[in-house]
């Protein structure tokens, strides 16, 4: 290492320790200063306030699915399954079918059939909090 090169480092060395040492302020060594944190408060948190911009997330895609019912079977039935063969589902007809995005639940519906394609008419949405709840366990 060359004498300049030396020279640097006991230079930046000097300069550490001496703002180390402004922030002990007795000169015993180095304190660790408390963190700080700013207030939260309630009001100011996306959705009560309505303030915050989304537009960042507006554009990510999810998986919205509409399940009408499903079925346990083991292997050996599912490969004798073919065209023509009904499986039963857990639901009753007449219930309502759920409606998952990205797998967790938020509403359920009745189906409809608009232009000769499915849809569902949303009649229960899950509120944010029982979303929060089930996903506590």
């Amino acid at each position: 290492m060359s004498e300049d090169q030396k020279s640097a480092d006991e230079a930046l060395a000097d300069e550490w320790a001496a703002a180390l040492e402004e922030q002990d302020g007795d000169g015993d060594g180095p304190v660790a200063a408390a963190a700080q944190f700013e207030q939260l408060h309630p009001e100011s948190h996306a959705g009560i306030s309505g303030d915050v911009k989304i537009d960042a997330i507006l554009d990510v895609p999810i998986t919205i699915a509409m399940e009408i019912g499903r079925a346990r079977i083991n292997i050996r039935n599912l490969l004798q399954l073919n065209q023509g063969s009904v499986v039963e589902l857990d639901r009753l007809a007449g219930e309502p079918m759920d409606v998952l995005v990205n797998g967790t639940l938020i509403a359920q519906g009745e189906v409809v059939v608009v232009n000769e394609k499915f849809g569902i008419r949303l009649t229960d949405i899950v509120s944010p909090s029982d979303r929060v709840k089930k996903l506590g366990g």
